[in-house]
């Protein structure tokens, strides 16, 4: 049954990956976003070819769907599993972001799950470890202007500090951490999360290293919209 569990929350999750804030958007300005920016329907790209505010919106939307799932995670296992909540609240997150990357209506090619994995570490719900994430995050878009390079430095710094205040101390929500058994996996998991940026984010990488990434605030793609035809 607790494999099953674990099979219940990544297929969960992934259904809710599906739903895709930036290919909407796009929509609705008459557009396929994955066709400009990136390629991809993600929150940079959103924010680079639809403009700031609809970038802010798929954010919301691409974070919120993990959200959700992993409390509804909580929900269902509470009180059948309570000392595996934490563990399936990371599988269902990273559920979200295999439907948000992978999602099969799209022939499976969507987002990079940068805000998918925002939604999970704030459902896992260890304050210390979203503060830090968040601060790292900030400091490294307000220092470069490089959004490809704050992702991957929030993921890395996610998985640095799951291994850390897991061997510290207990990690995850109160009433609901971690228990001691589960913590390798949950760092196998935050693991696996990490790796999922790094290759989603490989052209980036490449950019970075080569001096040709766009930084933020550099000028939108300009994009010919039906609904201003």
């Amino acid at each position: 049954m607790l494999i099953l569990y674990r099979i219940l929350s990544i297929v969960l999750g992934y259904f809710f990956g599906l739903f895709q804030t930036g290919y909407i958007m796009g929509r609705l300005k008459g557009i396929d976003i994955r066709q400009y920016g990136s390629g991809n329907s993600g929150t940079t790209n959103a924010m680079r070819v639809l403009g700031k505010k609809a970038g802010v919106f798929v954010y919301i939307g691409d974070c919120m769907k993990a959200l959700i799932c992993c409390f509804l995670i909580r929900l269902i296992f509470n009180q059948i599993e309570p000392d595996m909540v934490g563990l399936l609240v990371l599988y269902a997150g990273f559920g979200v972001v295999l439907g948000h990357n992978y999602p099969f209506y799209m022939n499976f090619k969507g987002g990079k799950g940068i805000a998918a994995t925002s939604g999970a570490v704030i459902a896992f719900g260890d304050w210390r470890i979203i503060v830090i994430c968040l601060a790292v995050f900030l400091l490294v878009v307000v220092v470069s202007r490089y959004m490809s390079l704050a992702s991957l430095c929030v993921v890395t710094c996610f998985l640095i500090n799951m291994i850390c205040w897991g061997q510290w101390n207990h990690i995850g929500m109160s009433g609901s951490y971690v228990h001691p058994d589960n913590l390798i996996e949950c760092y196998v998991l935050a693991a696996v999360f990490t790796a999922s940026a790094f290759y989603m984010h490989r052209e980036n990488i490449k950019r970075l290293l080569n001096g040709t990434e766009r930084r933020l605030g550099d000028p939108k793609q300009e994009v010919h919209l039906e609904s201003e035809s």
